[in-house]
């Protein structure tokens, strides 16, 4: 995943940019980094996040930099914003997305062209090289915007700083968000929409699916209408946004809070069964609020996310440190545990080790009963559009593995459906399996159609391909 602020102003957008970067925090763990352009020209700064939070890295840079415009990032995977020279002339950009055909684009721009890529470790391209490269087989920024878009499968939400402006592209079919906030000095493009609100900028406009527009200090103009087809990733609703933030126009939290509203409704779980209801930190809070008061079962919090020397944003890349991390970040409170018949609601199950493990910490900790209900439904493919996660195969996801073990054999797209549909028999073999290998007392997890009801806009309109395949 990853984030990224830009701001506009007839005075120094320094300030603006680094803190409207910084409330992007949540959305990656390894880079950011932050450029500028000014009377000296552009400048750049990009630093490791992995041990240290974009505040403490970025401090000396505040001071030291200084420009009218600039764009920043937060990245979980490659380093940039990357400043290009190209006939274009020379621009910063940055981008937020997953480019499935890597490869292949990349072998067609070396075919036709004596250029290079420099590999990061491990031998992989810089996807933010790739589409600058992309973008520079055309005659002007606005056409190579387009192409790249067309070209690449998976989406790509992208920021261009040049001279004269900041072209703001949102992926063609608007998987991510990209928002505009105003105030009298300016502008700012901005992930999220809650960034620039305490920096003093109010909402102006939300860029549609495909939509490219250059901002300046006067102005914003739109330079490719929006498209007329949307899939918007229904994940940021669920876990990845920050409860401020708004998407179309739906509330995070509150969408959150519905959620759970409707996981109660069907749950057949009373108020003579559990004794409490409690959230997983921090993206499982508000569904359990929401739960807890449609059930009537009281809210609790038998343990509580230590933050004050682990921020989310500290994350190792290695699956297993972050486990160990997750689990490390979570002190019990044993008063509101023991003998405890508990409903544990959590933003999903992916490959199911952190909730595993936060279970058998409940049981340790004295609780009589762990039910577990996760806020969406069972994850069956992994996500080729935003990488909100990077399994190295679809056989990580525990469902996954519940079903070819159920099944004797690794399972194709026909057959999953039967498990995507909370009606049939396979889908409940599909729970049992779940529930029994990760020590659960019971397991449900939310229906699809009901969390998209709880989102509240049109199905069409939402990306579901992690949970049911559609494209």
């Amino acid at each position: 995943m990853g984030g990224f602020f830009a701001s506009a102003l007839k005075e120094d957008c320094v300030f603006d940019l680094f803190f409207g970067t910084d409330y992007h925090s949540h959305l990656g763990t390894r880079r950011a980094g932050m450029a500028v352009y000014g009377k000296d020209g552009f400048n750049r700064a990009i630093h490791n996040i992995e041990s240290s939070p974009f505040r403490t890295k970025f401090e000396s840079d505040l001071q030291k930099m200084e420009g009218y415009m600039g764009i920043g990032c937060i990245s979980d995977y490659e380093p940039q914003p990357l400043i290009v020279r190209s006939h274009h002339g020379t621009y910063a950009i940055t981008t937020v997305g997953r480019i499935n055909n890597i490869d292949e684009l990349s072998k067609k721009i070396l075919d036709k062209n004596s250029t290079h890529f420099l590999e990061m470790s491990g031998g992989d391209i810089n996807a933010t090289e790739l589409v600058a490269a992309l973008i520079n087989q055309k005659d002007n920024l606005v056409e190579g915007i387009k192409y790249a878009q067309d070209m690449i499968d998976g989406s790509m939400t992208m920021l261009l700083l040049t001279r004269k402006g900041i072209y703001c592209s949102r992926d063609k079919l608007g998987r991510t968000p990209l928002v505009i906030g105003r105030k009298e000095e300016g502008f700012c493009a901005s992930f999220e929409s809650f960034a620039y609100l305490n920096i003093g900028y109010k909402e102006y406009k939300e860029l549609g699916p495909g939509e490219i527009c250059v901002m300046t200090p006067e102005g914003v103009t739109t330079l490719s209408k929006p498209g007329t087809k949307m899939r918007i990733c229904t994940f940021l609703w669920v876990y990845y946004g920050y409860p401020s933030s708004s998407y179309e126009g739906v509330s995070v939290e509150g969408m959150r809070v519905r959620c759970g509203n409707r996981m109660a409704r069907r749950d057949t779980l009373t108020r003579e069964d559990i004794d409490a209801v409690a959230g997983v930190p921090d993206s499982g809070i508000a569904h359990a609020v929401g739960y807890a008061n449609e059930s009537g079962v009281p809210f609790s919090r038998p343990f509580i996310k230590y933050t004050p020397t682990w921020p989310r944003s500290f994350m190792p890349t290695m699956q297993t440190k972050r486990d160990l991390i997750a689990k490390m970040k979570l002190i019990p409170v044993h008063e509101l545990i023991e003998n405890q018949r508990l409903l544990l609601i959590d933003d999903s199950i992916v490959r199911g080790t952190q909730l595993r493990e936060t279970t058998e910490f409940l049981y340790q900790s004295g609780a009589k009963e762990v039910h577990v209900r996760p806020a969406c439904p069972p994850i069956l493919f992994g996500c080729k559009y935003i990488n909100f996660s990077r399994s190295t195969s679809e056989m990580e996801l525990i469902a996954r593995r519940v079903i070819n073990r159920e099944e004797g054999q690794i399972v194709e797209r026909p057959v999953l459906a039967d498990y995507t549909n909370p009606d049939t028999d396979k889908y409940h073999r599909m729970l049992d399996g779940i529930c029994k290998e990760m020590g659960f007392t019971s397991l449900r997890f939310n229906r699809l159609d009901d969390m998209l009801d709880a989102v509240g806009i049109p199905r069409e309109n939402l990306c579901t391909y992690c949970w049911d395949g559609r494209e």
